[in-house]
């Protein structure tokens, strides 16, 4: 194992880490966004709840063994072969983040902006990109179009990964979200995680013949023609 790239500061993200690092080489390089170490908490407003997160500590990384390495911008690992999403540019107008949750930058409790949210994206030989989403509170299209942008690739062969479509809250964009994917076109949609019963479902009936269902453990394999 080369490195491990965190995909955003949240707690069912990094929770079970420093095992993980318990059972690897120490020194091993932790890619992460400098501000995913931020304070959280979801305020719920209809029910004048605000719910604390556990933030993500530097110093236990450091204890577990880990080399943290900071990056705001887009990199690669893997003699340049994977490109590691930087702070993801928001283009669409229905990708609008997490409403109840908020991060306190600057000595304040404000609406999360999320710059730490990441993803990956590999470029398959004659095929196109595959990109995988780590949560998404970018937003999968934002996600995809930076991955375009960002490799110079137009055609994208998979999307992966999380999506957070689920719940009232963002039930809403999972109409947008599809037809946004249609036009990118790709040939294998994988929606896991945090999409949602519901969304995975509509994408489903949406992209019946380049859905792929997901199950944990389901090992995917791109090659080359």
């Amino acid at each position: 194992m080369e490195a491990i790239i965190l995909s955003h500061g949240h707690f069912d993200h990094f929770y079970a880490l420093d095992q993980v690092l318990g059972r690897l080489p120490k020194g091993i390089p932790v890619i992460l966004h400098p501000e995913a170490f931020l304070k959280r908490r979801l305020n719920i407003a209809p029910l004048g709840v605000q719910v604390p997160m556990p933030p993500l500590e530097e110093a236990a990384l450091g204890r577990a063994g880990a080399k943290v390495q900071k990056v705001r911008e887009d990199s690669t690992l893997g003699s340049g072969q994977l490109l590691v999403l930087g702070e993801i540019t928001r283009v669409t107008e229905f990708e609008k983040g997490f409403p109840w949750a908020e991060a306190e930058v600057g000595g304040n409790w404000v609406k999360d902006p999320f710059p730490d949210d990441r993803g990956v994206a590999v470029k398959v030989k004659n095929k196109g990109l595959v990109v995988v989403g780590g949560c998404s509170h970018a937003g999968i299209i934002n996600t995809v179009k930076h991955a375009q942008k960002a490799s110079g690739a137009e055609k994208v062969h998979a999307v992966l990964g999380g999506f957070h479509l689920t719940g009232p809250l963002f039930e809403p964009i999972i109409k947008p979200t599809i037809e946004e994917m249609k036009k990118i076109g790709p040939d294998y949609i994988v929606p896991t995680h945090c999409t949602g019963w519901k969304a995975i479902h509509e994408f489903e009936r949406g992209m019946p013949d380049q859905f792929l269902l997901n199950s944990v453990g389901t090992t995917y394999v791109f090659e080359s023609v």
